[in-house]
């Protein structure tokens, strides 16, 4: 399934996303100066789109299985 490939390609971009937020963090606190909180500010925006991105997918997921799964159903001849 197309789909389920986006989304492991995702995983793998918000790992990395949220790995730079977390660094970002760090230089932020230890720098104190407000172009670190800026950059910290930026990465976690990148990160929490991304996380959005990622929750719409999966949501669009699990309503392919349930539509496909109901198709399926259809097509499954009751005995009589």
């Amino acid at each position: 399934m197309r789909v389920r490939e986006e989304l492991a390609v995702l995983d793998e971009q918000l790992a990395v996303l949220n790995d730079a937020a977390d660094d970002a963090r760090i230089r932020s606190l230890v720098s104190e100066t407000p172009i670190a909180g800026h950059d910290y500010a930026d990465a976690q925006r990148s990160a929490d789109a991304a996380n959005r991105g990622r929750t719409a997918l999966s949501a669009m997921i699990t309503e392919l299985e349930r539509r496909q799964d109901e198709l399926l159903g259809k097509l499954v001849v009751e005995p009589r």
